[in-house]
């Protein structure tokens, strides 16, 4: 349930074109994207590694898979697919962004979108994805990433956060509605004595 009481995939929640402007976060996410990515691919030659902290370094590596690498050796069929998941994954997103009433929603459905385009355009132009930032402690490392990949993770925790307080809100008008017809019942209770 969102903050007017209408869940984005309800009939009675209205299209509101307004919308759109949200789609402003995609586009600059998409543009920090693209630029990272041209700095890495000009600046740095394949698998060059550039500490920045005793826990963060810079790298130019390529991604032929989805996140962590998945069906990276596919032998090359994986990438219409994925350019077919994304260009689905927005195409509901924007549904969606255009039906939704609350910001934390919105904001986590315009930062995915953005993401998920971001990648596109390196999947669609060059078959695979750059990924540049790399997290790492002693032997141990995470999986390089990039801007878009951060996009969509924060995107996602948006939507969980605001799943969780929607379902608080729930619950309170629950727990609201039956002290209310607790008290009409014992009024009915007090009126028939």
């Amino acid at each position: 349930m969102r903050e007017n009481g209408v869940t984005p995939w309800s009939k009675a929640a209205r299209c509101d074109w307004r919308k759109g402007g949200w789609l402003l976060i995609s586009a600059l996410v998409i543009v920090l994207d693209r630029l990272t990515k041209l700095w890495v691919y000009e600046t740095f030659y394949s698998g060059e590694v550039r500490p920045v902290t005793s826990f963060f370094s810079l790298i130019l590596t390529f991604n032929t898979g989805a996140a962590f690498s998945f069906l990276a050796n596919a032998g090359g069929w994986q990438r219409p697919l994925f350019i077919v998941i994304s260009v689905a994954v927005c195409l509901v997103l924007s549904w969606l962004l255009l039906r939704s009433s609350s910001r934390w929603f919105s904001l986590g459905l315009v930062l995915i979108i953005g993401g998920a385009l971001g990648n596109l355009w390196d999947r669609a132009a060059h078959g695979r994805v750059i990924d540049f930032l790399l997290f790492h402690y002693q032997q141990w490392s995470y999986p390089a990433f990039n801007i878009a990949d951060s996009a969509i993770v924060v995107g996602v925790a948006l939507l969980f956060a605001d799943g969780l307080r929607q379902r608080k809100y729930a619950a309170y008008e629950d727990q609201g509605s039956e002290m209310r017809h607790r008290e009409e019942r014992s009024d009915e209770a007090i009126q028939k004595k």
